[in-house]
């Protein structure tokens, strides 16, 4: 890898809070010399030329866009961004090409990505004479492919440091990003088992009912999840165990842990006057409420100690082994909660920086109340050198398609997203979103509004038992390709052009993914039974039935999710 300065970097930047930043020098082939820089009233830009046929892949967690050439990005943090616009629960500056190489840009600002535009030439005359009758006609990019330019507007900045990366294929350019944060994340092999949360209401008896049900019906679950009901207060929130809910809280940890499950809780940072740690946070906040709640600037030590210490005393201390990190992405362009992009904090960062930064502290700042105990939490907000972070991406959105399409683009950028099962429409919609769940880095049933388990209603418990027995084979397989992710950066579920960077067909392919190395899934939604399949070069067989199966296009109609193995010969 390479750095490059140009101008004079700001001195906030995620390079700056990375532990475990490796950066070693290495000697590459690409033309640095290419790139220009310029500053402007509005900060600086970066200009990097792209090849005709160069395709652009990553810039975080992507649910409503794969491949960026020719797009507009805009990478903001966004609880639910419901256009290709480039917001995101995890905007990362970092991006990979089909031409061998990526490009991290070190910022904690709202980049501007323009993904292959034209720059002036002179051109010969002429003219188009077709009348276009929809938007979509109009719009299209439909000159004959040429060379254009990226160019990356950094808002603020009058500098910046890159890091380009190279390698055969992007899953190599990807893995040294990865390894620039330290590597992958080290993960129990119980976190990548069943995680259940439960209703947000639920009482401490009927948590311990719930668990009996899971063990007498034979139906796997590692990982209990608590939602906001187990604190007095969480918007904002106390720390603090209702004992109207919970009399018994350790009583309710101890039967949980004597059965066999760990307790993960969900909480945010926003901290209620009637928390224990508001008075001692306080000076060490951002100047604006939140649901009037203080925002602790976890760029401080002070802020991380106070945080992490109560957390390690009065909770981590009870048995408590996993938290879900919520609300610390930012209010999308709709709802208005959250701090203002003006916000000040007493570390020198903006309200911009920390949004950026906000789940990266977080995270840190839980880890550190963990102390050293093994996890695989969930967080809300991740950004750029996030590799080590034991922590899986969730959303608020629900478009199956969508969160398919979040799989497959995660393994872009350092981050790792659970498709997660609330409710369904049906029972076909049920188990499809199961399906796609159980071949994913966490197998994530939330059902955090549901009455009573989700699968009851269509009378499925015999189907869904099935699948997440599934999940418990997958288990070793998966715990093998995350122990490689953290000791090489590879990620466990990649894109198909990941590996296959110079297959054309794999380009625009977003509904299918690489699953520990030598398994291709292509998820089925509850819309039709039929899909196409694409299967690289190779000698393939159903993973079920063992059946060959044929590299190339074909259809397949099954009740099953389509999975094909890779066959050693």
């Amino acid at each position: 890898m390479k750095k490059l300065t140009f101008g004079t970097p700001e001195k906030i930047v995620p390079s700056k809070f990375c532990k475990n930043f490796n950066y070693v020098e290495k000697e590459i082939n690409f033309n640095t010399e290419k790139i220009t820089f310029r500053e402007t009233a509005r900060g600086c830009i970066l200009e990097i030329p792209l090849d005709a046929d160069e395709q652009i892949f990553g810039f975080g967690l992507q649910l409503k866009g794969f491949n960026h050439k020719n797009r507009r990005l805009k990478l903001k943090t966004n609880s639910d961004p419901v256009a290709r616009t480039g917001d995101s629960h995890a905007p990362v500056p970092f991006f990979v090409t089909n031409k061998g190489y990526g490009i991290y840009i070190d910022s904690a600002r709202y980049l501007d990505v323009f993904c292959g535009f034209l720059k002036k030439k002179n051109r010969a005359k002429a003219q188009c004479k077709a009348i276009s009758l929809s938007t979509e006609e109009l719009y299209h990019f439909n000159t004959t492919p040429e060379e254009t330019v990226m160019s990356i507007e950094i808002p603020g900045a009058k500098g910046v440091d890159i890091y380009i990366f190279e390698g055969k294929n992007i899953t190599e350019i990807v893995s040294l990003y990865n390894m620039l944060s330290g590597g992958g994340c080290e993960v129990p092999e119980w976190g990548l088992g069943v995680l259940y949360r439960a209703n947000a209401q639920f009482t401490g008896d009927e948590i311990i009912n719930l668990a009996k049900y899971m063990r007498e019906n034979d139906i796997p679950c590692d990982i209990m999840g608590l939602e906001p009901g187990w604190q007095t207060g969480s918007y904002p929130c106390t720390f603090v165990w209702d004992n109207s809910r919970f009399p018994e809280p350790q009583k309710v940890i101890n039967f949980l842990k004597e059965n066999g499950f760990h307790i993960n809780l969900w909480e945010h940072a926003f901290t209620s006057p009637a928390s224990p740690i508001y008075n001692e946070l306080f000076d060490y906040c951002g100047d604006y409420e939140v649901w009037k709640g203080i925002t602790p600037d976890f760029a401080l030590k002070e802020a991380r100690d106070i945080f992490a210490g109560y957390h390690k005393n009065n909770i981590v201390n009870m048995g408590v082994d996993g938290f879900k990190l919520d609300e610390c992405d930012s209010g999308d362009y709709v709802n208005d909660w959250s701090f203002p992009d003006c916000s000040r904090f007493p570390s020198g960062m903006d309200g911009e920086q920390y949004h950026q930064m906000f789940g990266v502290l977080y995270m840190q700042t839980i880890l550190q109340a963990l102390c050293g105990t093994p996890t695989l939490s969930e967080v809300r907000n991740a950004g750029a050198l996030c590799a080590s972070y034991p922590f899986v991406l969730y959303s608020d959105l629900y478009d199956h398609k969508d969160f398919i399409r979040g799989i497959v683009n995660s393994g872009f950028s350092g981050i790792l997203w659970a498709p997660e099962l609330r409710d369904a429409k049906s029972k076909d919609d049920l188990i499809r979103r199961l399906q796609s769940t159980v071949f994913s880095v966490q197998c994530l049933i939330n059902a955090w509004y549901c009455p009573d388990v989700p699968w009851k209603e269509f009378d499925c418990e015999n189907e869904v038992r099935e699948l997440l027995k599934l999940r418990k084979s997958l288990v070793p397989m998966l715990k093998k390709a995350f122990d490689e992710y953290k000791e090489t950066g590879k990620p466990p579920i990649r894109a198909l052009v990941s590996d296959y960077t110079d297959d054309k067909e794999t380009y625009s392919i977003d509904d299918e993914y690489i699953f520990c190395d030598n398994l291709i899934v292509a998820p089925l939604t509850a819309e039709s039974d039929e899909r196409d399949v694409y299967l690289p070069e190779g000698n393939w067989r159903d993973y079920f039935t063992k059946e060959p199966a044929k590299s190339g296009w074909f259809k397949v109609n099954t009740k099953n999710i389509p999975v094909y193995e890779k066959v050693q010969l």
